[in-house]
């Protein structure tokens, strides 16, 4: 009774183009990522070992393994992490829920977005200037950490901000006719709610921090130190650094242990997103909108 007319054939037409032209774009951006996995894990899977992952380099760094670097790697995020998201998180309450749509607003908004787009060479210099001379710091943990968390505040602000203001305006309004304060609202009711969108500003986060050189290579990572730093204003060694003065510095060294720093700090990076991710999608289960 109804048959297809020609429109209908046309329009079907034009849809499978399109779903088969997305799938190819969707097929071009995984297959880099495959092949790249699949290339560490054959060319870097033989270099992973208990002593690989729990001794220091040795014999010029041609040798031995990468615990120095892997733990030192784990206090530059940490520090940065605790160093960004309370800031990051206090500045995005602000733009959202406190500070009125005018041109200085505005304003704070741009120069947060042209700062994400600063280079890391660029942080890695104002990192020097101002937490290794101005404050005095040195070449530490805490000085390359706080620049690691100057580079990555955009992106917990940006991730924080559009979260909270994904929170529904009605329960912001249900609580004001109860009587609770703007502050109780935002820690009771709006933070709990946006929890899972500020995680992803920290997925984020982690990801970047964890495999950047230049900003540690100038303000506190050192190219070789064969034990472990006792506190934030100590040096230490980490894994992005590590695999590029073993690609470019030093003769000699074996092919699967580059590959093989490089695969362990994938899987760092993949086991800390997994985990946030995890976390994030059981609060989503959480939420009642």
């Amino acid at each position: 009774m109804f048959a297809a007319t020609a429109l209908d054939h046309r329009n079907r037409r034009t849809q499978r183009a399109f779903k088969a032209l997305f799938g190819l774009m969707t097929l071009m951006l995984i297959t880099p990522v495959i092949i790249i996995l699949t290339v560490l894990v054959v060319k870097g899977g033989p270099a992973l070992s208990m002593e690989f992952l729990f001794s220091a380099p040795s014999n010029g760094m041609t040798a031995g393994g990468i615990f120095p670097a892997l733990v030192g790697t784990v206090w530059l995020v940490a520090v940065a992490l605790l160093a960004s998201v309370p800031v990051g998180v206090a500045s995005a309450i602000y733009l959202a829920e406190y500070a009125p749509d005018n041109w200085f607003t505005r304003l704070i908004n741009l120069a947060i977005i042209n700062l994400a787009g600063v280079p890391s060479i660029v942080h890695a210099l104002f990192g020097v200037g101002a937490f290794v001379l101005f404050a005095g710091f040195g070449e530490s943990i805490l000085a390359a950490s706080l620049t690691l968390a100057v580079m990555t505040l955009p992106v917990v602000i940006v991730a924080t901000r559009e979260s909270l203001q994904a929170v529904p305006k009605a329960f912001r309004e249900a609580c004001w006719n109860m009587g609770a304060t703007r502050w109780q609202t935002i820690w009771k009711v709006v933070l709990p709610n946006s929890i899972s969108g500020i995680l992803t500003g920290v997925i984020l986060e982690v990801s970047r921090t964890s495999g950047e050189t230049a900003p540690i290579m100038f303000t506190g990572a050192a190219l070789f130190l064969p034990f472990l730093p006792q506190g934030v204003l100590d040096q230490t060694m980490a894994l992005s650094l590590h695999l590029f003065v073993l690609s470019t510095q030093v003769p000699n060294v074996p092919e699967h242990l580059e590959y093989g720093v490089a695969l362990v700090l994938i899987g760092m990076v993949l086991a800390m997103n997994a985990l946030s991710i995890g976390f994030r999608v059981y609060l989503r289960g959480r939420k009642k909108w």
